[in-house]
C-alpha cells in the first residue's frame, strides 16, 4: 500500500472515531459555533471595549447566556411547576362556562355552536388534567436535560469566540481552500446568521414584552407569558395564536367576556398586525441596512423557510441551523 492510501486510511478510520467520540456534543458544538458566527459584531463591539480576547468572549459569553438562555430556564421552570399543581376542578369549572356560553350564541353563529358542541362531547376533563400533569413531570425532566444541553452551548460558545480565528485557520490550512472562497463563505454566512439571529431575538423580545404587558394588566405572571409568547412568535403563522387563544377561552369561561374581547383584540391588532406586520419589517430592515451593512441583500424569504424546515427537521435550533445550511449552500453554488 502506498504511503498516501494509507494515510487516507488512516485519517478516515480516526475521523470517525472522533465523530462517535464526540456525538454527544456535536449539536451543541454546532449551534454554539453558529451563534458565535451570528454575534462576531458584539465580540468586536467588547474586543474594542476591553483589548482582550479573553473578556470580549467572556462578556459575550455572558450576555447570551443572560439575553438568551436565561429566559428559557425561567420559563421552563415556572411552566412545569405550575402543571404540576394544576387544579382538575378547574377544567370542570371551563367546560361548564362554556356550555352556558355557547348556549347563549346568537343565531348566526350556529354552525360555530355545533362544532363547539361536538368538541365538548370529546372533552374529558378528568383525563385532561392527568395528561397534563404527566406531561409536566417530562417538561421537568426536559428542562433539566435542555438547561445542561445549554451549559454545553455556552461553553463552546465561548471557547468558539476565543479560539476562532485559529480554528478557522487550522482548518483553511488543513483543506487548502483559497484565501478568497474561504472570506466569501464567512462574510456571507456570518451576514446572513447575523441578520437570522438578531432578528429573532428582536422580534421575540419586543412581541414578548407587547403581549406581557396586557396579559401582566389582568393580573397574570406577565414576565413569564411575554416569554412564552416570545419564543411562541417564532412559529410562523400559528405562533401568537396558540398563546392568545386559551387565554381568551380561559376568562371566558370565568364569565369574563371583557377581559377575553381585550386579549384577542389587542393581540390581533395590536401585536399581529401593528407590530409583526409593520413594525417588524421596519426593525429587520435597520438591521440589515444599517447595523450590518452586508454586501449582498439577503432574500427574507429564503430565510424564512429555511427557518421554518430548520424547526420541523431539528427541533428549536433548527431555527439557527435551517439559514446556515441554506446559505451555505448558496455560498458554494456561488464559487462553483
Amino acid at each position: 500500500m502506498r504511503k498516501e492510501y494509507f494515510t487516507l486510511t488512516l485519517l478516515l478510520i480516526v475521523s470517525y472515531g472522533i465523530y462517535v467520540l464526540y456525538e454527544p456534543f456535536w449539536m451543541s458544538i454546532v449551534v454554539a459555533s453558529l451563534l458565535a458566527i451570528s454575534t462576531h459584531h458584539i465580540q468586536m463591539a467588547f474586543l474594542n471595549l476591553t483589548h482582550s480576547r479573553f473578556w470580549a468572549s467572556a462578556l459575550s459569553t455572558l450576555l447570551l447566556g443572560i439575553l438568551f438562555f436565561a429566559p428559557l430556564g425561567y420559563f421552563l421552570f415556572h411552566i412545569s411547576v405550575m402543571l404540576q399543581n394544576l387544579d382538575p376542578a378547574i377544567m370542570h369549572t371551563m367546560e361548564i362556562k362554556l356550555r352556558m356560553w355557547v348556549e347563549h350564541l346568537p343565531p348566526s353563529l350556529s354552525r360555530v355552536e355545533a362544532k363547539i358542541e361536538a368538541a365538548l362531547v370529546k372533552f374529558d376533563p378528568t383525563a385532561l388534567s392527568q395528561h397534563i400533569i404527566a406531561y409536566a413531570s417530562q417538561m421537568g425532566s426536559f428542562a433539566m436535560s435542555f438547561l445542561s444541553g445549554t451549559l454545553f452551548i455556552l461553553i463552546f460558545y465561548f471557547i468558539a469566540h476565543y479560539y476562532g480565528r485559529d480554528i478557522f485557520e487550522f482548518f483553511k490550512r488543513s483543506a487548502h481552500f483559497p484565501q478568497q472562497e474561504s472570506t466569501l463563505i464567512i462574510f456571507e454566512m456570518r451576514s446572513a446568521m447575523s441578520v437570522v439571529f438578531y432578528s429573532i431575538l428582536t422580534t421575540a423580545v419586543f412581541e414578548g414584552a407587547l403581549f406581557g404587558i396586557a396579559i401582566g394588566y389582568m393580573g397574570y405572571n406577565g414576565l413569564l407569558f411575554g416569554i412564552m409568547y416570545g419564543f411562541a412568535s417564532l412559529i410562523p403563522v400559528v405562533g401568537g395564536v396558540i398563546m392568545w387563544l386559551p387565554f381568551a377561552l380561559f376568562e371566558l369561561s370565568q364569565g369574563h367576556t371583557e377581559n377575553a374581547l381585550f386579549i384577542t383584540l389587542y393581540t390581533i391588532i395590536v401585536i399581529s398586525i401593528i407590530a409583526d406586520t409593520l413594525i417588524k419589517p421596519v426593525i429587520i430592515k435597520i438591521i440589515n441596512q444599517h447595523l450590518l451593512k452586508p454586501q449582498e441583500k439577503i432574500n427574507e424569504l429564503i430565510i424564512f423557510f429555511a427557518i421554518i424546515a430548520g424547526l420541523s427537521t431539528f427541533g428549536f435550533w433548527g431555527m439557527i441551523i435551517g439559514p446556515a445550511i441554506t446559505v451555505l449552500f448558496l455560498t458554494l453554488m456561488k464559487i462553483t
